[in-house]
């Protein structure tokens, strides 16, 4: 084995940021495991040329589970986007699909899709990619625990009509979902998943992928992955694109103070961790850059929400939620807690990205902001009563009010926030405990509805805000709610408008602005959710082997820098085919 260079990082923010101001300019070696004692990151820095390699953190956070592209949530990075492909690309910046397996696709008339695909694609092992490896991917969601099985209740039939040509042909046309899977579904080789068993293909680790995307994966072990670029992959020439980086390098760090330590050390090109004291690297001389060069510093990712579980008094009844919303301190959040790396979110929730869809007659007449006065006003008018004098209000029936929040621990920027939350409701008389279970055991009670409030952000930035409506109306409430509707909260008006809008075209802007106003007058009505602040998209790059990072500055890329599971297709891989080598 070749000797390794070992990094001594500090775990303390100050010796950090010490240490990168008398650092000498080198360029540290990757990562790779801790030392009794202190934080330390090792490597063998001839193993791979660093001035082709891109190192990245921020989306692992342990051991790479598996490469299979059914499972979105646990699959090594970059298993879709890098080494599995979707049809279609979204330019969130443009508001459009961008075709990449395929060339073309339209609808042909109400209830049928008609896909072209590229020619000249070809799989890892040489194999031709043709219209019946696009037609056997859908066909496995007939398989009922594959997280897409759920098109096939409006999908009624999928045929390769030849070798590039697929037909989609559907009893009633969801045009929102459906372009959300166009971009978002990984397509599959037949030869290779025919015949797998349906456990095999939701759970099975799919070692040695066979794959269209850019990059193959050459290694992994407990701490990375490693991923190394095709040289043969179809898109030079189709796409006239190459991504720069011959290798990546994904590191699972064992915290953001040994990430910030290794950007700070040159060890490393981009973290999509949250950092703190991001306002002093980026004026500071290091080296590292955000998109915003000024607050938030950070494209908007997703939307942060107080769920309340609607199920329960208090937070069953409209007027407590309201109430709930205009206690809590937003602001004290965004700058005590986050440092202005966030943005307070509109009454609406909707990502900036989607300002277009916001009705402002809406927010003007019915939206809430912190107003401690208010809220008492408000629980007062709908009866609730501090009657013993302790500083609280009890419920309608005289019953005391001590309600939970919970949030992961170890989540520190949500604990913090959990703990604000907490505070500025006390000031309008409504009590509030921060708990923090692991986070296994808080999805569980997530799941089962064993709740008072969470904390929740799960729905990230897609082609069309009817993602978020159906996150939040979604029905039937089932048992165990897994994804969607942790409030619990049954409107059937509202999931029935959520479903008329996914029937609009995705480029009928008006016909949808009609319906999205009307969702919105109901979520402010009735706050199922509370928005909170919008999530930042993280990224923090060091300019010390590549140049050209994505920033809001004139003549810069505009795709975010982010290697988060499902967000390559969406502008990530185009990140990488704009890098530069800074010749270091």
């Amino acid at each position: 084995m070749r000797n390794r260079v070992r990094i001594m990082i500090p775990l303390a923010l100050a010796g950090l940021l010490a240490a990168a101001c008398t650092d000498g300019g080198g360029t540290a070696a990757p990562p790779s495991q801790s030392q009794a004692g202190a934080a330390t990151a090792q490597a063998d820095p001839d193993s791979l040329p660093r001035n082709e390699t891109l190192y990245t953190t921020g989306t692992q956070w342990g051991p790479p589970a598996n490469y299979n592209p059914i499972r979105e949530w646990d699959s090594a990075v970059g298993t879709k986007g890098l080494v599995y492909e979707t049809l279609f690309h979204y330019d969130a910046t443009a508001a459009k699909l961008t075709p990449w397996l395929a060339e073309s696709g339209s609808w042909t008339d109400d209830t049928t899709y008609q896909l072209k695909l590229r020619t000249g694609v070809k799989w890892s092992d040489g194999q031709p990619l043709t219209a019946k490896d696009v037609a056997f991917t859908f066909e496995v969601g007939k398989m009922e625990t594959i997280p897409y099985h759920n098109l096939w209740d409006w999908l009624k039939s999928v045929e390769a009509v030849d070798d590039q040509t697929v037909k989609f042909t559907f009893s009633k046309a969801n045009y929102q979902e459906w372009d959300f899977m166009l971009y978002s579904r990984s397509i599959l080789p037949e030869h290779v998943w025919k015949g797998r068993s349906e456990k095999e293909v939701l759970d099975g680790v799919n070692d040695n992928p066979v794959a269209t995307g850019a990059y193959t994966f050459m290694s992994k072990d407990q701490d990375r992955v490693v991923l190394k670029r095709r040289d043969d992959w179809w898109g030079k020439a189709a796409l006239n694109m190459e991504p720069k980086p011959r290798y990546i390098v994904d590191i699972a760090t064992p915290s953001n103070e040994v990430a910030m330590g290794l950007l700070l050390q040159k060890g490393l090109d981009l973290s999509n961790n949250f950092l703190p004291g991001v306002a002093n690297l980026v004026k500071g001389n290091f080296g590292l850059s955000t998109y915003y060069a000024e607050p938030p510093y950070m494209l908007s990712a997703n939307t942060a929400w107080l769920v309340p579980n609607t199920t329960k008094k208090p937070m069953d009844d409209p007027a407590f939620r309201k109430a709930l919303a205009s206690s809590v301190d937003v602001k004290k959040i965004v700058e005590g807690v986050y440092g202005n790396l966030v943005k307070a979110a509109s009454p609406t929730g909707l990502l900036p990205q989607w300002e277009q869809f916001v009705d402002q007659s809406v927010v003007g007449a019915s939206g809430f902001a912190f107003d401690t006065a208010k809220a008492k006003k408000l629980l007062a008018d709908a009866g609730y009563k501090d009657a013993d004098g302790d500083g609280f209000v009890e419920n309608k029936d005289g019953s005391k009010i001590s309600l939970s929040l919970i949030v992961p621990s170890g989540w520190t920027d949500w604990m913090e926030s959990a703990r604000s939350i907490a505070a500025s409701a006390k000031t309008a008389g409504i009590q509030i405990t921060p708990d923090f279970p692991d986070f296994n055991a808080l999805v569980e009670k997530r799941q089962r509805g064993d709740f008072d409030l969470l904390i929740n952000n799960e729905r990230q930035l897609s082609n069309s805000p009817y993602t978020y409506y159906e996150y939040m109306f979604q029905l039937p409430v089932q048992k165990l709610q897994n994804t969607v509707n942790f409030a619990r909260y049954e409107n059937k008006k509202a999931w029935s408008l959520v479903q008329e809008l996914d029937q609009v075209r995705t480029d009928d802007i008006e016909g949808m602005k009609k319906i999205t106003s009307q969702l919105q007058q109901i979520s402010l009505d009735d706050l199922p959710v509370i928005p909170l602040w919008y999530n930042g998209l993280w990224a923090q790059s060091s300019t010390s082997v590549w140049k050209n990072w994505p920033s809001s500055a004139g003549g810069a890329p505009k795709t975010p820098a982010v290697m988060w599971r499902n967000w390559i297709e969406l502008g990530g891989f185009e990140t990488l085919t704009q890098l530069q080598p800074t010749g270091s």
